[in-house]
């Protein structure tokens, strides 16, 4: 079925952009001639607005109709050449060389304009057009051979990434009236360090909304993005007991990514949080610090680590923190202030404590800085890791497994938040962290 379409827009296509020469060849009266070619331009801007009609709409339907367009486009420039030069050479005495010129620079114009079109609905909506593959489509798509391989490139990403939305959206259909995240306590997701909470950029990328549609309550942690653990604890605290006082829920789930999972613990064990919570759940947390952070601080020069410290804090406290403190907060994820704050924070009885870990594959599986440090871990902490965190520093309570993605990429520590909103062969995050709620639910937390 789609075929046909295919097939019947791309000779509507081919009529409209040879409408010079058949309008010389074709008898009839002349508002013959004009109501076709007012019917043919219709369907053509049809095909600009909507160029395919998905069920799911909305950024699946905008990306598959740029797919629609250059894969629609790509066979019409290959037989226009051919339609050109063989209606120029056989009815030769017909055309005018203005006629030529005009046909030439019609086809020409309607066709760039689809493929523009296909383009910028792929470069806007497409997650897996991952930022290499743009730039190089920006600087190279005019190149022959290697122009349209990258075009065929991001059709293949594109189709892709729909087959897999569709899938998630038919699953999500099927258990839409289970509210499976539906937990008798809200969810307090927790970031990590060098973020925020902005309302704009979401840290946990597309996982809330799915948590949500899933029936889960989600509220965040709202701690400053850098801070020694102490200071980050009462700060979550505090927002723990907003949570419970507004909602009279009573207890909270925590799930934690990174040094968040380090304040979590130490609101529970030296803040009086214990009452206040049910479960806590790590993510690649560094529970017994990280020796490379450790090993940098040492060697690094001095004046170097202060001239970071000072232009980070200068910033964020623009962008939102209080007192932001770059020092403090590094320094609370070395391996020896790690272990003196294991010493502090036991666990308390009554909450069920859990970690998951994910680790990287090698340098490629993630981008800047995460390639880099993960040598580094590699190196110092002389275990796999996700590019900041070993494998295990991560183990805490009840060890819920490391996660391992099919082939050479693996999952970096930003994988396992959403970082770059992105999905990755073999391991889907939104379902990971679903899957992780639904147990939740199903232990009556």
């Amino acid at each position: 079925m789609l075929a046909a379409k295919r097939a019947l827009a791309a000779a509507g296509l081919l009529s409209l952009i040879n409408t010079p020469l058949w309008v010389g060849l074709a008898g009839g009266p002349l508002w013959l001639h004009i109501a076709f070619t007012a019917l043919l331009t219709a369907l053509y801007l049809a095909l600009h607005i909507r160029p395919r009609r998905l069920p799911e709409g909305g950024r699946l339907q905008v990306m598959m109709g740029g797919r629609e367009l250059l894969v629609l486009s790509c066979p019409v420039l290959l037989v226009q050449p051919v339609l050109l030069v063989s209606a120029c050479t056989r009815w030769k005495h017909l055309f005018s060389l203005g006629r030529r010129i005009g046909a030439i620079a019609l086809s020409l114009l309607l066709v760039a304009a689809l493929l523009t079109n296909g383009f910028l609905r792929l470069m806007f909506t497409c997650q897996r057009l991952r930022i290499l593959w743009r730039v190089l489509l920006l600087l190279c798509w005019w190149v022959p051979v290697v122009g349209p391989l990258l075009l065929i490139k991001a059709c293949s990403l594109a189709q892709a990434e729909y087959r897999f939305e569709a899938a998630r959206a038919q699953l999500q259909v099927l258990r839409r009236d289970s509210q499976v995240c539906a937990t008798r306590y809200p969810l307090l997701l927790v970031h990590g360090i060098f973020f925020r909470d902005w309302q704009l950029v979401n840290y946990w990328g597309r996982i809330p909304k799915a948590l949500i549609q899933n029936g889960a309550t989600i509220f965040y942690g709202q701690q400053q993005s850098a801070a020694s653990v102490a200071r980050s604890a009462a700060e979550l605290a505090r927002q723990i007991e907003r949570v419970v006082a507004a909602t009279g829920c009573e207890k909270v789930n925590i799930i934690a990514h990174s040094k968040g999972g380090l304040d979590a613990r130490y609101a529970i064990s030296c803040l009086g949080l214990a009452p206040q919570v049910a479960s806590l759940t790590t993510i690649n947390t560094p529970h017994r610090g990280c020796v490379f952070a450790q090993v940098l601080l040492k060697k690094l020069p001095g004046g170097l680590v202060r001239f970071i410290a000072t232009r980070y804090n200068k910033l964020f406290a623009k962008l939102g923190d209080d007192d932001p403190d770059f020092m403090a907060g590094v320094q609370d994820l070395t391996a020896r202030r790690c272990a003196q704050l294991a010493q502090q924070m036991p666990a308390s009885d009554g909450i069920l404590y859990q970690s998951a870990m994910s680790v990287m594959k090698r340098p490629g599986s993630a981008a800047p800085p995460l390639n880099l440090s993960y040598r580094l871990v590699k190196k110092y902490d002389r275990a796999e890791n996700d590019g900041l965190v070993a494998l295990p520093s991560a183990r805490y309570g009840k060890f819920l497994g490391c996660l391992r993605a099919g082939g050479k990429r693996g999952i970096s520590h930003g994988d396992m938040i959403d970082l770059m909103r992105e999905d990755i062969p073999g391991f889907d995050v939104r379902e990971f962290y679903i899957g992780l709620v639904r147990d939740l639910k199903a232990r009556g937390l």
